[in-house]
């Protein structure tokens, strides 16, 4: 669904870049606070140099930002929590609450989320405040944003090799056939979307 996001934001005219995060080296947060020391070198940027340094310098000079992750046990995966620790903390404000970010611009921004279960098990799993708050942090550093979720995926090329009674391989591959497509235009939509944002979103 990524690479038809960025499908979408090529057919804008936009240069575009994927990372896939479990290629780099990296921690979380130390909680080192140098991207808040006044007058630091560091402020408003990781200190820590690591596999992570490149896609953080990457971002800093984007356009448009789109993240995505599969729900592991109703959260993100590790790696990107790790990775908004990394991206995010260094330009949230500690000052006050009408400018939380030390971001220089705005940007639109969005997440991109696959998951095992159907769409109705998401309020018994409280996965909307995860989408929810995810949501809030990107709008609250960088912009304006937007999620788009892919429900029921497909885990298997055949599930009968696999100890996955509990699901109906037949029901899954249809759904994969006839819904999963549609999702990847909503993708593609959502990348040529966020090249073209509204003027209410620009000025957000």
């Amino acid at each position: 669904m990524l690479e038809h996001a960025l499908e979408g934001a090529a057919s804008k005219g936009a240069e575009t870049r994927l990372f896939h995060l479990y290629d780099l080296d990296y921690k979380g947060c130390i909680s080192c606070f140098a991207c808040k020391k006044k007058g630091g070198k560091s402020l408003g940027r990781c200190a820590t140099r690591d596999g992570l340094t490149p896609l953080l310098e990457e971002i800093r000079g984007a356009d448009a930002l789109i993240l995505g992750s599969p729900i592991y046990f109703g959260e993100v995966s590790g790696e990107m929590r790790s990775f908004l620790e990394r991206l995010l903390f260094p330009y949230l404000r500690y000052e006050d609450w009408s400018g939380r970010t030390l971001f220089p611009r705005k940007i639109p921004t969005a997440w991109i989320y696959t998951m095992n279960i159907p769409e109705e098990m998401v309020p018994k799993m409280s996965l909307e405040r995860v989408f929810q708050f995810n949501a809030f942090l990107l709008e609250m550093i960088f912009g304006p944003c937007e999620s788009l979720m892919s429900f029921d995926t497909l885990q298997f090329e055949d599930y009968s090799k696999y100890e996955a009674g509990m699901f109906d391989a037949a029901a899954k591959r249809k759904r994969h056939e006839e819904v999963f497509p549609e999702d990847c235009r909503k993708a593609f939509d959502l990348g040529a979307k966020l090249c073209n944002p509204s003027q209410k979103e620009r000025e957000v």
